[in-house]
């Protein structure tokens, strides 16, 4: 059979029976197909599976053409900020809540993976965003986000202070419990919470939502996707403590007078689906559109 990927590595949400389960069938699948198949470490050691070979994720970047994530979309955003940084294609298996990310039915990844491992399948390119915190005029701290970096307070509903800029130029001051700054694939997630509008995969945009800001007039905004995004804490800042988040999962710490600086980072993730991958066709599913209401 004619395949477009040789080396396949495996990355799974550890310590979860489902896609444990789901890890071991592919293992087993790929290997027998003659598949040089890397296991992330954790994981291989919560199989017991020996025969595989047991590598860190960013060897899995280095070495295979296809990462396949079992898991949800947490597992996805975690691996995704690894792998972004490798020409590696990258596919996922829901074994999660939504899926907006893992597309693929577990029970049916045999005929779905046929096809794929053929050649028969559709590609993206999510960007992210590379979060810088300086202070003083020097960089102090740094990450990547696949969905959102939020500035917040340390401590839950603590009111901040600060000001927006956009390529250098003023937009406003806010005093809110923070801002989140997403990209159109975290345009559903924290951002749709807060009351962020959905921006389509392809687009080329970041939307800025402020969390309960402080005023009637303050209202999300769509901002051109190569723009530098800074936000300065104020010194006179109600609270003292403050954090940067990177996808709920990475936390950057930083003070009041720092700069935050959010750009569109150097790597994108290579993300694949199945032919005929249909984003709204996706909404409709994950959000309940056009459920009867009654």
């Amino acid at each position: 059979m004619q395949t477009h990927f040789k080396s396949i590595g495996l990355i799974g949400k550890p310590r979860h029976e489902g896609a444990n389960q789901t890890l071991a069938q592919l293992f087993y699948w790929l290997d027998k197909q003659g598949y040089e198949v890397l296991i992330e470490s954790n994981i291989a050691r919560e199989l017991g599976c020996t025969k595989a070979e047991a590598v860190e994720i960013n060897e899995i970047g280095e070495r295979c053409d296809l990462a396949i994530v079992v898991g949800g979309d947490g597992n996805m955003l975690g691996a995704a900020r690894v792998l972004s940084r490798y020409d590696i294609a990258v596919l996922g298996v829901n074994r999660g809540n939504l899926g907006f990310l893992t597309d693929v039915d577990p029970d049916q990844f045999k005929p779905t993976l046929t096809k794929v491992l053929a050649g028969e399948f559709d590609t993206e390119r999510r960007f992210l965003l590379r979060t810088e915190v300086h202070r003083h005029g020097e960089q102090k701290a740094h990450n990547v986000a696949v969905n959102e970096a939020v500035l917040h307070a340390g401590k839950v509903a603590h009111m901040i202070d600060f000001e927006v800029y956009i390529d250098g130029h003023f937009m406003y001051s806010q005093r809110a419990d923070g801002m989140i700054v997403a990209t159109p694939t975290g345009s559903t997630a924290y951002s749709l919470s807060a009351g962020g509008a959905i921006l389509t995969p392809k687009l080329n945009a970041n939307i800025l939502v402020p969390m309960f800001p402080h005023t009637l007039s303050c209202r999300p905004i769509v901002v051109n996707g190569d723009s530098e995004i800074t936000l300065k804490a104020s010194c006179n800042s109600p609270s003292s403590e403050l954090a940067i988040s990177c996808d709920s999962q990475v936390t950057l710490p930083c003070q009041p007078g720092d700069e935050i600086r959010i750009r569109k980072a150097d790597a994108c993730l290579r993300l694949i689906h199945p032919k005929g991958y249909n984003y709204f066709e996706v909404l409709r599913s994950k959000l309940d559109w056009g459920n009867k209401l009654f």
